[in-house]
C-alpha cells in the first residue's frame, strides 16, 4: 500500500485533471478537497460516491482515495500535517484544537460526501479557499497568521456540519436525544458531568428514569455509550498524534495505560498496536 507523505507541513496546490493516474493510496497528512470544475466518482475507504463542481470534502490522515475522473475536474487541495499547528503560535490553544478535531473525526461516520450543511456556509469555504491559495502564491511576512486563521475557520465550519448531521440523527427518534449525545460527547474527559444525576437534571428526564430512557434511544447503556465514545477518541489520538498510551489514558480519564489497553483489547479483539499496524483496507 502506498502512503503518501506530505513535503511540507502546510501546502495548497491546484490540479486540473483528464485521468487519474495515481494507484488508490494512503497518506500522512489531513486534506480539505475542493472540486472547482468537473464531475467524476471519488472512492475512500471502501466506498465510491459521485462529486461535481461545488463539493468540498475532507480527508483525515490514512483515509484511502482515489478518484475516476468522467469530466475535466479541477480541484484544490489543502494538506497538512497536525504539525502545522503545533508548531504554528499564532494558534492560541492547539491541544484545544485538536481536542475538538478529534472529537469531530472520532464521530464522523467516514461515509464519504460532500458534508457541507447550508449555501452560505459552502460560499464562505469556497471563497476563503482560493484566498488561501492566492495568499500562499503571494505570501509576505503577514500571510502564515492570515493562512492559519482561514485554515481554522474552515475546519470550524466543517465540524460543525459534520456534529450537525449526527446530532440530527440523534433527533429523529426523539427530539432532544441528539442534544444528549452532543453534550456527553463534548464531555466525554469529564466524568462528574456525565453522571445521570447531572445528565437528568440538565435534560429535564428523571434521574429513576433515565437509564431507562437512554438505553431505548441508544441501543446499549450509558457506561457501553461512554465507553465506546472514548474508544473513538483513542482510535483518532492512535492515528493521528504521538501521544503516548499514558497521556491518551490520562486525558480520557482511564485508571492507566493498562487499564485503556485492556478495554481497547476487550472491545475491538486487537492490541491497540495491531490496531494501529493494520491501517484502513484501500480501495481497488
Amino acid at each position: 500500500m502506498i502512503t503518501e507523505e506530505a513535503q511540507k507541513i502546510f501546502e495548497i496546490h491546484v490540479e486540473e485533471i483528464t485521468e487519474w493516474k495515481k494507484r488508490p493510496h494512503k497518506h500522512n497528512f489531513f486534506e480539505i478537497v475542493y472540486v472547482d470544475e468537473g464531475r467524476g466518482h471519488q472512492c475512500i475507504n471502501q466506498h465510491e460516491f459521485d462529486y461535481e463542481a461545488g463539493n468540498i470534502f475532507l480527508l483525515p490522515p490514512l483515509d484511502c482515495h482515489s478518484f475516476k475522473i468522467k469530466e475535466f475536474s479541477r480541484f484544490y487541495f489543502i494538506r497538512f500535517t497536525d504539525h502545522y499547528f503545533l508548531n504554528n503560535h499564532k494558534l492560541a490553544d492547539y491541544k484545544e484544537w485538536f481536542d475538538r478535531m478529534a472529537y469531530i473525526l472520532a464521530n464522523y461516520n467516514k461515509v464519504p460526501g460532500d458534508i457541507i450543511s447550508s449555501d452560505r456556509e459552502r460560499s464562505y469555504i469556497i471563497q476563503t479557499i482560493k484566498s488561501i491559495y492566492q495568499e500562499y502564491l503571494h505570501g509576505d511576512s503577514y500571510s502564515d497568521a492570515i493562512i492559519t486563521g482561514a485554515i481554522a475557520s474552515i475546519l470550524n465550519i466543517l465540524a460543525r456540519s459534520i456534529e450537525k448531521r449526527y446530532v440530527d440523527q440523534g433527533n429523529e427518534s426523539e427530539r432532544r436525544f441528539g442534544e444528549v449525545l452532543r453534550f456527553i460527547n463534548t464531555h466525554i474527559s469529564n466524568t462528574d458531568n456525565l453522571r445521570i444525576p447531572v445528565l437528568s437534571e440538565k435534560f429535564g428526564i428523571s434521574p429513576t428514569y433515565f437509564s431507562e430512557y437512554f438505553k431505548k434511544q441508544a441501543g446499549m447503556n450509558l457506561n457501553e455509550y461512554i465507553t465506546k465514545s472514548k474508544l473513538k477518541l483513542v482510535e483518532t489520538k492512535v492515528l493521528h498524534t504521538d501521544l503516548t498510551l499514558k497521556e491518551i489514558a490520562f486525558e480520557l480519564n482511564f485508571t492507566d495505560s493498562s487499564h485503556l489497553a485492556r478495554t481497547f483489547k476487550n472491545s475491538y479483539g486487537m492490541t491497540i498496536k495491531e490496531f494501529k499496524d493494520s491501517g484502513q483496507r484501500c480501495c481497488s
